[in-house]
């Protein structure tokens, strides 16, 4: 996480908007990294030649491991952190040596970062006045941003007054008081409890589709960025892994990172047989022959790791016909209200985990007994 800004003018990004809010061209990305890279030592890269084109309008999330460097990404962007090499350009401009004050970029911190002796409407106040806003549209502005958080009636409290969902939202429409070309958010909902981390999602996307924002998003929680985003680019050692819609990234990942990142994920280590077309034929390293999606473009020979999302496996008595089977035997039964999460260990020693909608067993399962795994080859996929 990044420290929160040691400056009144850092908290807000930008001081004059300038230039910046208008793109070049609709066809054009709005944002777009070229080949950047970060060091810190001169020797280990925290981001490793980036490419990335955001298109105006997105909601686009970085999520990924600690230490993966999406952070690092979104603070060169915004303007805290310096580019080692490669460029990056918002609305077709560089800003690389640009100071963040007039980037003219909303930025929300996860320790909301709000001015504790100044009321709600001074701080939203705040962004405004050092702008040189006149006084006459000061109070419109504010009334509006307010009136878009659902707090018209907070103005005169103080930050201590106010909850942890509220002050979040407070800083949320400071972020967003001065109309910027581009609003970044840094684990804005990370110190909220379930609840209110569910809330919070809802009003920003609802704020991003009614206001038309350019939003870019960090996160290390998969389940946010699948709800709240257009598309997803995943992290890891400083390298996007893969960058598609949340359906995409959940349904068909690219590489074996990315499956075990992105939800649930029953992983099979084997080593393949034979190539079929789109398909390959392997070897667990229990035993099983099963077929999968050959997306690593895997030889014969290769170690690969077969990948089946818990929600496609079926629980039975006998193999199926045409279908991956497994062997297992049950090892802990866990009621979830809405599903039944089945934990079964296979012959080698694997785990996997079926989960099973309310209703939907239909064979006795009991802890301790022998049953089969089986699921559609279609559904699984060798990857690296």
């Amino acid at each position: 996480m990044h420290p929160l800004p040691q400056s009144l003018a850092e908290v807000d990004v930008s001081i004059n908007a300038g230039p910046l809010a208008r793109p070049v061209a609709a066809a054009a990305p709005f944002v777009c990294f070229q080949g950047v890279q970060k060091t810190y030592d001169g020797k280990t890269l925290v981001v490793e030649n980036l490419h990335l084109d955001i298109a105006e309008h997105e909601f686009l999330t970085m999520l990924g491991p600690s230490g993966s460097g999406k952070t690092t990404c979104l603070m060169m962007l915004a303007g805290f952190e310096t580019a080692t090499a490669g460029e990056i350009t918002l609305a077709g401009r560089p800003i690389n040596r640009i100071p963040p004050e007039r980037r003219n970029i909303g930025m929300v911190f996860q320790q909301y970062a709000l001015f504790p002796h100044m009321t709600v409407r001074q701080n939203l106040e705040f962004p405004l006045r050092v702008r040189c806003v006149p006084a006459a549209d000061i109070d419109f502005k504010v009334k509006r941003a307010l009136d878009m958080v659902n707090l018209g009636t907070f103005g005169s409290r103080m930050p201590a007054q106010l909850s942890g969902g509220q002050q979040q939202r407070v800083a949320v429409a400071r972020a967003l008081v001065f109309e910027p070309a581009l609003v970044l958010m840094d684990e804005p909902l990370g110190a909220l409890d379930k609840q209110l981390r569910e809330q919070m999602q809802y009003e920003i996307k609802r704020l991003h589709k009614e206001l038309g924002l350019t939003v870019v998003y960090v996160t290390h929680d998969q389940a946010e960025a699948l709800t709240m985003s257009d598309r997803v680019a995943v992290f890891n050692n400083g390298v996007i892994q893969q960058l598609a819609p949340p359906a995409d990234l959940y349904e068909r990942p690219e590489n074996a990172f990315v499956a075990r990142f992105i939800g649930e994920n029953n992983e099979i280590s084997a080593r393949v047989l034979a190539l079929d077309g789109e398909m390959c034929e392997v070897q667990s390293d229990g035993g099983a022959v099963l077929r999968a999606l050959n997306i690593c473009a895997a030889a014969v020979g290769d170690a690969v790791r077969v990948s089946v999302r818990p929600e496609r496996v079926h629980v039975l008595h006998a193999p199926r016909d045409g279908w991956n089977s497994v062997r297992v035997t049950v090892r802990q039964l866990v009621y979830l209200g809405d599903h039944l999460r089945v934990i079964a260990q296979s012959g080698e020693g694997t785990e996997l985990i079926v989960k099973i909608p309310n209703g939907g067993l239909t064979v006795a399962v009991d802890v301790g007994s022998p049953l089969v795994l089986s699921w559609k080859p279609a559904d699984c996929r060798a990857l690296k």
